[in-house]
């Protein structure tokens, strides 16, 4: 018991010498100046810092923000935009080509038919701020495709582990359970207690009511950060303090605002208690009246609050606090904020390289997490259906298309591209992958038009001369600089 199957025990008969080692590691060292800023720091492994309270915690937390700050919001909703964009598009790769082309234009009717690409949006959004994101595969009789395959979008309160289901018999043969995932003894996932009610919804009812649901029948899409984790973190939980810190201080400049905006006038003296000047009641109000001429009070003088909020660092604060919270989703500040007016040509295209490989790691991940599970179970059902003769549905079988990112200057990525392939180091499949296109689709649609344009005497375009390239430029730095000048102005130099 404790061993892989695979594995024996060993007694060993060598001995050794046992050697202490003492190293010294600033980090490892307790002091009173650090002593309080580590004093949550703990050795809990990845399920038990994850528990179900400390999770409940941080997604009502996270919920709290996105509903109420315009700018968790926006940030949730840009990403699961650029994550999923309009939806994936399905290629088929097999040798047979009648049945790519049924494949994927009955995989493209279905995934209408379902709204795929808003349920992968909401997905996505789920996993930001709750950490995982719940999909149950069934079958619907209601749809309109021939397919019947449809997908249940479920919040992540109702996988857990009801106390009913510790009573009852476990006949899966699993070892473990980790709040209503329960795992066999290789940690593969076996099924899912699912709630038939959700916690919140005030249902008392047959409250502990729960599902045995297969673990092929559900997709559990969240992201992995410490080995053995089992539940998913909100992908903003680093940002919540931050979040939060945001909402105050703008409150805290609104109030000292409407406070100096309240009192029109202050009146005030120099004269003592008892003095010369008149006897006037502490906080006495006095109307004024426009256009006219006011006698104060003797020994009394007016003076104006000055309006100091908001104050000048008021703009760097919020920059400087959104360029933090979005650091933790690899997100440019002018896409988290909407606002690239500190920003020139260099620097956005700069600092947009990282993000869009975050976004391509992303769709990687639902591609291979989410959207090979859905193929898999709708080709189940498709092969008998459509009577298409198929072999195994693998990665090498198909590839998904996602939404291109458009260029800023479409002539000079029309340029590059025409270079690219006149000197055969791209492909025209690469090409209009890059605009998340098929290529088989797209140069069928492009003969369409040019058979078309011929019929009608119309004149078509050498195809075989790609555009004319402009001039290269001897550094390809000096090229970058040129695109990024302040000025806007293009620099060019003759090879």
């Amino acid at each position: 018991m404790g061993f892989w199957p695979w594995t024996k025990r060993v007694k060993s008969t060598v001995r050794t010498a046992v050697r202490f080692i003492r190293a010294k590691f600033d980090s490892a060292q307790t002091t009173p100046d650090n002593r309080r800023h580590w004093a949550n720091a703990d050795g809990f492994s990845a399920n038990a810092a994850a528990s179900p309270e400390v999770r409940r915690i941080l997604r009502n937390r996270a919920r709290y923000e996105v509903a109420n700050n315009s700018y968790a919001r926006g940030i949730v909703l840009t990403l699961a935009n650029d994550v999923i964009g309009t939806g994936p598009r399905l290629q088929m790769l097999l040798d047979d080509d009648k049945a790519n082309r049924t494949i994927e234009s009955e995989f493209a009717n279905w995934a209408r038919a379902v709204n795929l690409p808003e349920k992968l949006r909401t997905m996505r959004q789920a996993r930001a701020q709750d950490g995982e994101a719940f999909s149950i595969l069934f079958n619907n009789p209601g749809l309109g495709t021939p397919v019947k395959l449809d997908l249940k979008l479920i919040e992540a309160e109702q996988v857990t582990s009801p106390i009913s289901a510790a009573m009852q018999r476990n006949t899966s043969g699993a070892a473990n359970a980790v709040d209503g995932i329960i795992f066999d003894i290789l940690g593969n996932p076996v099924e899912y207690l699912v709630l038939k009610n959700h916690p919140g919804s005030g249902t008392f009812a047959g409250a502990a009511d729960f599902d045995r649901i297969p673990a092929k029948y559900v997709i559990h899409w969240f992201r992995t950060d410490r080995p053995g984790q089992s539940r998913g973190l909100p992908d903003i939980l680093p940002a919540l303090p931050l979040f939060a810190q945001l909402r105050r201080y703008t409150l805290a400049v609104i109030a000292a605002a409407e406070s100096a905006a309240n009192i029109a006038v202050l009146m005030k003296t120099n004269a003592p208690a008892g003095g010369e000047a008149a006897e006037v009641e502490p906080m006495t109000e006095m109307e004024f009246s426009p256009n006219m001429a006011v006698f104060t009070p003797e020994g009394w003088e007016p003076s104006q609050i000055k309006a100091e909020q908001p104050a000048t660092t008021y703009d760097m604060f919020k920059r400087e606090i959104l360029n933090e919270i979005a650091r933790c989703l690899n997100m440019p500040y002018n896409i988290a904020a909407c606002n690239s007016s500190g920003y020139n040509y260099s620097s956005g295209r700069l600092d947009h390289q990282t993000y869009y490989k975050f976004i391509r790691v992303e769709q990687s991940q639902c591609e291979s997490v989410v959207l090979d599970r859905i193929l898999l179970a709708w080709m189940a059902e498709a092969v008998k259906v459509f009577q298409i003769g198929t072999g195994a549905i693998d990665d090498t079988s198909h590839q998904w298309f996602w939404d291109g990112h458009e260029h800023v200057d479409p002539a000079k990525e029309a340029n590059a591209q025409a270079t690219r392939l006149a000197s055969n180091t791209t492909t025209l499949a690469s090409e209009y992958a890059r605009q998340g296109k098929d290529w088989e689709t797209e140069l069928r649609q492009r003969a369409k038009e040019v058979k078309l344009m011929t019929e009608l005497g119309l004149t078509v375009a050498d195809q075989a001369n790609p555009p004319v390239p402009e001039k290269p430029m001897n550094d390809p730095q000096q090229q970058d600089n040129s695109e990024g000048n302040d000025d806007g102005q293009e620099q060019s130099q003759a090879a």
